[in-house]
């Protein structure tokens, strides 16, 4: 798995498919976020794109390869695992943005509620935007593992599914995305920070059952 997650990042990076999710993250951090605000609104404003942003780059991940070049990556390793390295490829290189926007945020934001009256102490917030940051992130994986090849091979049909989703989950109310980024956005008010632990128990385990009828799939459909 380590070689074939190597094999799937550096084509990743060779392909500069990862510029456009990547450069529209930094593009949306950079507009939106500002030196001295407060640090639980700014870690809620920067997470919740993650979502998109990785559900985008894994299905660029799952697309790369020539027919040609996946049927030897399949031949050697097995379909389960080459499908399983592009999805790995995808998620991380979201997370390295997002945990890079995360420092930023956390180095630049006031730590106070919205009202400038409560204090907000740095390691809980830290905790939280990371925890908040994981969710999107494995939601992202989950959305971007199910609408695309196999399942939803047309690239039209399935980049329209992807950003309908996604969109979906982070407004939905009661879904973990939405839950988490709430949380945050409600303890930017008062105060208080919230660890969003049910919200990423969920996420995982979605992610985590995504990501297996992905694989299953790709190994009976290909």
């Amino acid at each position: 798995m380590t070689a074939l997650l190597r094999y799937q990042t550096a084509l990743l990076l060779r392909s500069q498919g990862w510029l456009p999710p990547v450069l529209l993250y930094v593009a949306f951090v950079a507009i939106g976020v500002r030196a001295g605000e407060p640090v639980l609104g700014a870690l809620g404003y920067v997470s919740a794109p993650l979502l998109p942003v990785t559900a985008w780059l894994v299905r660029i991940c799952l697309n790369q390869e020539p027919p040609a070049a996946r049927s030897v990556a399949a031949a050697a390793a097995g379909r389960t695992r080459v499908h399983l390295a592009a999805i790995l490829a995808g998620t991380l290189g979201a997370a390295l943005p997002g945990t890079v926007a995360l420092l930023l945020v956390m180095a630049a934001g006031a730590r106070v509620s919205a009202d400038g009256r409560t204090g907000v102490p740095p390691g809980p917030a830290a905790l939280a935007g990371l925890l908040t940051a994981t969710v999107c992130v494995l939601l992202g994986a989950a959305v971007g593992a199910l609408l695309t090849r196999p399942l939803v091979p047309a690239p039209g049909w399935s980049f329209a599914a992807i950003a309908t989703a996604a969109l979906l989950v982070l407004v939905t109310t009661g879904s973990p995305a939405n839950t988490a980024i709430t949380g945050l956005v409600d303890g930017n008010l008062t105060g208080r920070v919230p660890l969003p632990l049910l919200p990423l128990g969920a996420a995982v385990v979605l992610a985590a059952a995504a990501v297996a009828l992905a694989c299953r799939l790709t190994a009976v459909r290909e």
